[in-house]
């Protein structure tokens, strides 16, 4: 095993490096797979780099980013991922705080339904998008059950109808992503100690009231972190409208990154998507900063 000879460093030097020598596998190939593709990538934002990929990069400066100034389906896009991002984020923050409260009873059997509420989450997307594809076909599952309740007197065009194809894709965004997000809840109402609930119980909080005297303000870090994650997860959104929709009908459910995928792999466009990419980074990178920002410390006298 490799040590630090012991004649050069002294006892506190070597305590400061062990700890880089562990991380520097995990650095080098971090750096190989991830930092320099994103340096390159920023570079080329900065280029011509389209269709014949066999020829050298060309300098155009900020040419890229001014045509993205002007794209109207980029903003349309963005503006659609925004809407994603405002629907889907409120729902996986609040919903699974719930449903991991409910979870949380000592109920015979409790057990199972955990296991059932994280099984979306273990499912593939790629599975998820074809047994929903199923389910939102004009004869499918969902149209059949609302035809038969005499809910709609026809079948809804889930996925063919620019008015319902992004909100479809959303229904399955948070279908898979509620078990997931109740774990993270789970593991914080677990960490609440159950005297602050009998304590609450003697001053006349009881039922769903000392749920929101307790429960709420001691999860704030959890809720935080839910939402961050589930932020940069919906901007990033993609394997869900690719198997469903390919972003269609008439662009209604293209998100920004189908747009830099299809700019990429479709029409060979480099040096754009790069710029696209970074725009992306910018927003995510918003999204983190903000999260750190955030006070996000429980009230010690909740």
């Amino acid at each position: 095993m490799f040590q630090l000879p012991r004649k050069s460093l002294s006892d506190r030097q070597r305590a400061l490096l062990t700890p880089y020598l562990f991380l520097l596998p995990a650095l080098v190939v971090l750096t190989i797979t991830t930092f320099c593709p994103a340096l390159q990538a920023f570079y080329l934002s900065f280029t011509r780099y389209d269709y014949d990929l066999t020829e050298a990069p060309s300098w155009v400066g900020e040419a890229n980013f001014l045509r993205l100034w002007g794209d109207r389906l980029f903003w349309k896009t963005l503006g659609q991922t925004i809407v994603y991002l405002l629907t889907v984020v409120p729902i996986l923050t609040i919903a699974p705080l719930g449903l991991a409260i409910l979870v949380n009873q000592k109920l015979a059997g409790i057990r199972w339904f955990r296991a059932a509420y994280y099984v979306p989450v273990i499912v593939s997307s790629v599975v998820a998008g074809i047994a929903w594809n199923w389910m939102y076909a004009e004869n499918g599952l969902l149209n059949q059950l609302l035809t038969g309740l005499g809910l709609v007197s026809r079948p809804i065009p889930w996925l063919t109808s620019p008015q319902w194809a992004l909100w479809s894709v959303m229904a399955v965004t948070v279908w898979k992503g509620l078990g997931y997000y109740m774990v993270v809840y789970l593991a914080g109402l677990q960490a609440i100690p159950a005297d602050l609930y009998e304590a609450a119980a003697l001053d006349g909080s009881d039922g769903w009231r000392k749920h929101w005297d307790i429960t709420v303000p001691l999860m704030r870090p959890y809720w935080l972190l839910v939402a961050t994650i589930s932020a940069i997860s919906a901007t990033k959104v993609f394997e869900e409208v690719f198997i469903m929709t390919q972003g269609g009908p008439r662009s209604s459910s293209k998100t920004v990154v189908y747009y830099l995928y299809e700019q990429a792999f479709e029409n060979l466009e480099m040096s754009y998507a790069c710029a696209i990419g970074l725009v992306l980074f910018l927003l995510v990178l918003g999204f983190s900063t903000l999260r750190l920002l955030i006070p996000n410390q429980a009230p010690t006298n909740p």
